[in-house]
Protein backbone atom coordinates (compact mmCIF):
# COMPACT_ATOMS: atom_id res chain seq x y z
CA UNK A 1 0.00 0.00 0.00
CA UNK A 2 1.46 3.44 -1.31
CA UNK A 3 4.62 1.84 -2.27
CA UNK A 4 6.82 3.79 -5.07
CA UNK A 5 9.15 2.58 -7.81
CA UNK A 6 11.73 5.36 -7.13
CA UNK A 7 13.43 6.68 -4.03
CA UNK A 8 11.57 9.13 -2.05
CA UNK A 9 13.09 12.53 -1.42
CA UNK A 10 12.85 14.08 2.08
CA UNK A 11 13.70 17.65 2.02
CA UNK A 12 14.77 19.61 5.20
CA UNK A 13 13.68 23.16 5.51
CA UNK A 14 14.06 25.41 8.54
CA UNK A 15 13.66 22.27 10.78
CA UNK A 16 10.37 20.80 9.19
CA UNK A 17 10.91 17.54 6.83
CA UNK A 18 8.62 17.33 4.24
CA UNK A 19 8.63 14.01 1.46
CA UNK A 20 9.57 10.46 1.82
CA UNK A 21 7.20 7.49 2.32
CA UNK A 22 3.73 8.46 3.61
CA UNK A 23 3.32 5.55 6.07
CA UNK A 24 6.25 6.63 8.29
CA UNK A 25 6.25 10.25 7.78
CA UNK A 26 3.65 12.82 8.91
CA UNK A 27 1.91 14.99 6.24
CA UNK A 28 3.05 18.40 6.57
CA UNK A 29 -0.13 20.92 6.92
CA UNK A 30 0.17 24.76 5.27
CA UNK A 31 -2.18 27.29 6.65
CA UNK A 32 -2.97 30.56 4.59
CA UNK A 33 -2.81 34.01 6.39
CA UNK A 34 -3.54 37.72 4.92
CA UNK A 35 -5.09 36.04 1.98
CA UNK A 36 -8.01 37.67 0.11
CA UNK A 37 -10.66 39.37 1.82
CA UNK A 38 -9.09 37.96 5.12
CA UNK A 39 -11.31 39.51 8.25
CA UNK A 40 -7.97 40.06 10.13
CA UNK A 41 -6.49 42.65 7.00
CA UNK A 42 -8.23 46.16 7.25
CA UNK A 43 -6.30 47.60 3.79
CA UNK A 44 -5.03 44.83 1.71
CA UNK A 45 -2.35 47.57 -0.71
CA UNK A 46 -0.93 48.80 2.13
CA UNK A 47 -0.49 45.66 4.29
CA UNK A 48 -2.47 46.68 7.69
CA UNK A 49 -3.95 43.86 10.01
CA UNK A 50 -4.98 43.32 13.04
CA UNK A 51 -1.94 42.09 15.08
CA UNK A 52 -3.36 40.61 18.08
CA UNK A 53 -6.05 38.38 15.98
CA UNK A 54 -2.77 37.44 13.48
CA UNK A 55 -0.93 36.35 16.35
CA UNK A 56 -3.78 33.86 17.84
CA UNK A 57 -4.58 32.26 14.35
CA UNK A 58 -0.71 31.50 13.89
CA UNK A 59 -0.78 30.13 17.90
CA UNK A 60 -3.99 28.20 16.84
CA UNK A 61 -2.34 26.01 14.00
CA UNK A 62 1.39 25.67 16.23
CA UNK A 63 -1.02 23.83 18.90
CA UNK A 64 -3.07 21.36 17.02
CA UNK A 65 0.40 20.84 15.05
CA UNK A 66 1.72 20.31 18.72
CA UNK A 67 -1.20 18.32 19.73
CA UNK A 68 -1.11 15.78 16.41
CA UNK A 69 2.46 15.61 15.56
CA UNK A 70 1.85 16.75 11.62
CA UNK A 71 4.16 19.89 11.28
CA UNK A 72 2.88 23.21 10.50
CA UNK A 73 4.18 26.00 7.45
CA UNK A 74 2.53 29.54 7.02
CA UNK A 75 1.41 30.41 3.09
CA UNK A 76 1.66 34.35 3.64
CA UNK A 77 0.02 35.86 1.03
CA UNK A 78 0.46 39.98 -0.09
CA UNK A 79 -1.67 41.75 -2.74
CA UNK A 80 1.31 44.45 -2.66
CA UNK A 81 5.18 44.05 -2.24
CA UNK A 82 4.34 46.48 0.77
CA UNK A 83 1.84 44.42 2.45
CA UNK A 84 3.84 41.02 1.48
CA UNK A 85 6.82 42.53 3.62
CA UNK A 86 5.26 44.13 6.87
CA UNK A 87 3.58 40.30 6.70
CA UNK A 88 6.66 38.47 6.07
CA UNK A 89 8.56 40.79 9.00
CA UNK A 90 5.36 39.74 11.35
CA UNK A 91 5.12 36.00 10.56
CA UNK A 92 9.05 35.66 11.09
CA UNK A 93 9.34 37.06 14.10
CA UNK A 94 5.98 35.56 15.91
CA UNK A 95 6.77 32.05 14.53
CA UNK A 96 9.52 29.88 13.51
CA UNK A 97 8.28 27.24 10.98
CA UNK A 98 8.67 27.81 7.49
CA UNK A 99 6.88 30.71 5.28
CA UNK A 100 5.82 30.47 1.63
CA UNK A 101 6.55 33.45 0.02
CA UNK A 102 2.71 33.65 -2.16
CA UNK A 103 2.57 37.10 -3.63
CA UNK A 104 -0.31 37.24 -6.16
CA UNK A 105 2.06 38.35 -8.90
CA UNK A 106 6.02 37.62 -9.81
CA UNK A 107 6.85 41.20 -9.39
CA UNK A 108 5.52 40.88 -5.53
CA UNK A 109 7.31 37.81 -4.97
CA UNK A 110 10.76 39.10 -5.96
CA UNK A 111 9.89 41.93 -3.64
CA UNK A 112 9.46 39.66 -0.70
CA UNK A 113 12.90 37.47 -2.15
CA UNK A 114 14.90 40.66 -1.94
CA UNK A 115 13.57 41.63 1.78
CA UNK A 116 14.07 38.02 2.84
CA UNK A 117 18.12 38.52 1.39
CA UNK A 118 18.40 41.80 3.20
CA UNK A 119 17.49 40.27 6.77
CA UNK A 120 18.85 36.72 6.37
CA UNK A 121 15.81 34.66 6.32
CA UNK A 122 16.30 33.35 2.68
CA UNK A 123 17.31 29.24 3.78
CA UNK A 124 13.72 29.70 5.59
CA UNK A 125 11.26 30.49 2.73
CA UNK A 126 9.45 28.71 0.14
CA UNK A 127 8.86 30.45 -3.44
CA UNK A 128 5.22 29.85 -4.09
CA UNK A 129 5.17 29.10 -6.86
CA UNK A 130 6.77 28.54 -10.07
CA UNK A 131 4.31 27.62 -12.97
CA UNK A 132 4.90 26.52 -16.58
CA UNK A 133 4.37 30.19 -18.00
CA UNK A 134 6.70 31.70 -14.88
CA UNK A 135 9.39 34.66 -15.91
CA UNK A 136 12.86 34.48 -16.56
CA UNK A 137 13.58 36.98 -13.77
CA UNK A 138 11.57 35.01 -11.38
CA UNK A 139 14.55 32.40 -11.74
CA UNK A 140 16.83 34.83 -11.79
CA UNK A 141 15.78 36.58 -8.42
CA UNK A 142 15.50 33.23 -7.24
CA UNK A 143 19.32 32.63 -7.76
CA UNK A 144 20.24 35.82 -6.68
CA UNK A 145 18.70 35.93 -3.49
CA UNK A 146 19.82 32.17 -2.35
CA UNK A 147 16.45 30.83 -2.06
CA UNK A 148 16.89 27.22 -2.12
CA UNK A 149 13.18 25.88 -1.76
CA UNK A 150 10.38 26.20 -4.30
CA UNK A 151 7.26 25.04 -4.83
CA UNK A 152 6.58 24.58 -9.05
CA UNK A 153 2.49 24.15 -9.60
CA UNK A 154 1.47 22.07 -12.39
CA UNK A 155 -0.80 24.21 -14.05
CA UNK A 156 -0.85 23.32 -17.50
CA UNK A 157 -4.46 24.16 -19.20
CA UNK A 158 -3.29 22.73 -22.53
CA UNK A 159 -3.83 19.20 -20.90
CA UNK A 160 -5.14 19.66 -17.20
CA UNK A 161 -5.45 15.97 -16.93
CA UNK A 162 -3.13 13.95 -14.60
CA UNK A 163 -1.02 12.96 -17.78
CA UNK A 164 -0.57 16.48 -18.95
CA UNK A 165 0.25 17.19 -15.32
CA UNK A 166 3.25 15.26 -14.39
CA UNK A 167 4.81 16.09 -18.48
CA UNK A 168 4.87 19.60 -17.51
CA UNK A 169 6.73 18.62 -14.04
CA UNK A 170 8.91 16.65 -15.97
CA UNK A 171 10.00 19.61 -18.58
CA UNK A 172 10.09 22.21 -15.59
CA UNK A 173 11.84 20.45 -13.01
CA UNK A 174 15.35 20.49 -15.19
CA UNK A 175 15.07 24.17 -15.79
CA UNK A 176 14.41 24.83 -11.99
CA UNK A 177 16.75 22.54 -9.98
CA UNK A 178 20.24 24.63 -11.04
CA UNK A 179 19.09 27.04 -8.60
CA UNK A 180 16.56 25.14 -6.39
CA UNK A 181 17.67 22.44 -3.90
CA UNK A 182 14.41 21.54 -2.57
CA UNK A 183 11.66 21.04 -4.99
CA UNK A 184 8.01 20.94 -4.26
CA UNK A 185 5.21 19.80 -6.54
CA UNK A 186 1.89 21.13 -6.09
CA UNK A 187 -0.41 19.27 -8.32
CA UNK A 188 -2.74 22.37 -8.84
CA UNK A 189 -6.23 22.15 -7.70
CA UNK A 190 -9.03 24.36 -9.14
CA UNK A 191 -12.81 23.22 -8.76
CA UNK A 192 -14.37 19.17 -7.52
CA UNK A 193 -13.39 17.70 -11.15
CA UNK A 194 -9.67 18.77 -11.06
CA UNK A 195 -9.20 17.12 -7.54
CA UNK A 196 -9.44 14.09 -8.84
CA UNK A 197 -6.49 14.68 -11.59
CA UNK A 198 -4.53 16.17 -9.04
CA UNK A 199 -4.68 13.58 -6.07
CA UNK A 200 -3.59 10.69 -8.94
CA UNK A 201 -0.48 13.17 -9.75
CA UNK A 202 0.34 12.92 -6.28
CA UNK A 203 0.82 9.33 -6.65
CA UNK A 204 2.19 9.56 -9.80
CA UNK A 205 4.90 11.82 -9.55
CA UNK A 206 5.94 10.10 -6.24
CA UNK A 207 5.89 7.00 -8.45
CA UNK A 208 7.71 8.55 -11.33
CA UNK A 209 10.11 11.57 -9.74
CA UNK A 210 9.76 10.83 -5.83
CA UNK A 211 9.29 14.62 -5.28
CA UNK A 212 7.34 15.93 -2.24
CA UNK A 213 3.88 16.10 -3.69
CA UNK A 214 0.88 17.78 -2.70
CA UNK A 215 -1.94 19.98 -3.24
CA UNK A 216 -4.52 22.48 -2.23
CA UNK A 217 -7.66 20.69 -2.11
CA UNK A 218 -9.81 23.24 -0.32
CA UNK A 219 -10.05 25.27 -3.89
CA UNK A 220 -12.18 22.15 -4.70
CA UNK A 221 -14.96 23.50 -1.79
CA UNK A 222 -14.20 27.21 -2.79
CA UNK A 223 -15.83 26.50 -6.27
CA UNK A 224 -18.39 24.70 -5.21
CA UNK A 225 -20.99 27.28 -6.24
CA UNK A 226 -24.23 24.30 -4.97
CA UNK A 227 -22.53 24.28 -1.74
CA UNK A 228 -24.63 26.32 0.64
CA UNK A 229 -27.71 26.78 -1.15
CA UNK A 230 -28.25 22.61 -1.68
CA UNK A 231 -26.16 21.03 0.66
CA UNK A 232 -26.87 23.68 3.39
CA UNK A 233 -23.64 25.87 5.80
CA UNK A 234 -23.59 23.00 7.92
CA UNK A 235 -22.03 21.41 4.91
CA UNK A 236 -18.89 23.04 4.50
CA UNK A 237 -16.88 22.09 7.26
CA UNK A 238 -16.90 18.18 6.58
CA UNK A 239 -16.59 18.81 3.35
CA UNK A 240 -13.30 20.96 3.50
CA UNK A 241 -12.09 17.86 5.86
CA UNK A 242 -13.23 15.49 3.54
CA UNK A 243 -11.40 16.67 0.53
CA UNK A 244 -7.88 17.09 2.66
CA UNK A 245 -8.57 13.59 3.86
CA UNK A 246 -8.75 11.95 0.28
CA UNK A 247 -5.16 14.20 -0.09
CA UNK A 248 -3.57 12.20 2.31
CA UNK A 249 -4.69 9.13 1.69
CA UNK A 250 -3.62 9.13 -1.44
CA UNK A 251 -0.16 9.90 -0.24
CA UNK A 252 0.05 13.85 -0.23
CA UNK A 253 3.35 14.92 1.80
CA UNK A 254 1.99 18.33 2.40
CA UNK A 255 -1.41 19.84 2.30
CA UNK A 256 -2.14 23.46 1.30
CA UNK A 257 -5.61 23.19 3.83
CA UNK A 258 -6.60 26.75 3.29
CA UNK A 259 -7.33 29.72 5.68
CA UNK A 260 -5.55 29.06 8.88
CA UNK A 261 -8.34 29.37 10.81
CA UNK A 262 -9.69 26.06 9.73
CA UNK A 263 -6.61 24.52 11.64
CA UNK A 264 -8.99 23.17 14.70
CA UNK A 265 -10.30 20.65 12.25
CA UNK A 266 -8.04 19.76 9.65
CA UNK A 267 -5.41 19.21 11.54
CA UNK A 268 -7.56 16.03 13.59
CA UNK A 269 -8.77 14.80 10.20
CA UNK A 270 -5.07 14.66 9.01
CA UNK A 271 -3.54 13.07 12.07
CA UNK A 272 -6.07 10.00 12.34
CA UNK A 273 -5.29 9.28 8.75
CA UNK A 274 -1.42 9.59 9.67
CA UNK A 275 -1.63 7.30 12.77
CA UNK A 276 -3.96 5.10 10.77
CA UNK A 277 -1.24 4.42 7.86
CA UNK A 278 1.48 3.95 10.55
CA UNK A 279 0.45 0.85 12.09
CA UNK A 280 1.05 -0.14 8.65
CA UNK A 281 4.37 0.76 8.69
CA UNK A 282 4.43 -0.92 11.83
CA UNK A 283 3.24 -4.52 10.82
CA UNK A 284 5.85 -3.42 8.44
CA UNK A 285 8.90 -3.20 10.90
CA UNK A 286 9.55 0.35 10.85
CA UNK A 287 8.45 2.53 13.49
CA UNK A 288 7.64 5.89 13.18
CA UNK A 289 9.30 8.67 15.99
CA UNK A 290 7.66 9.37 18.95
CA UNK A 291 6.40 12.71 17.48
CA UNK A 292 4.16 10.82 15.34
CA UNK A 293 0.54 11.40 15.64
CA UNK A 294 0.12 7.68 15.77
CA UNK A 295 1.38 8.57 19.47
CA UNK A 296 0.27 11.91 19.80
CA UNK A 297 -3.38 11.86 19.07
CA UNK A 298 -4.60 9.37 21.65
Amino acid sequence: MLRFNCEQKTFEISGIKVGGKPLEQPTVLIGSIFYRKHKIVQDEDKGVFDKTRAEKLINLQEEFSDKTGNPCMLDVVGATSDSLIKYLTFTSEVSKCPLLIDGITPQIRIEGLKYIDEVGLSERVIYNSITPDYKQEELEAIKKYKVKNAIILSYYPKDFTSRGRIKIVKELIPKVNIFIDNIMVDTCVLDIPSLGSACKSIYNIKNELGYPSGCGPHNAIETWRGLKTKMGKQARIPSMASVAVLSAAIGADFILYGPIEEAEYIFPSIALVDAAYAQLSIENGVRPNKNHPIFKIS
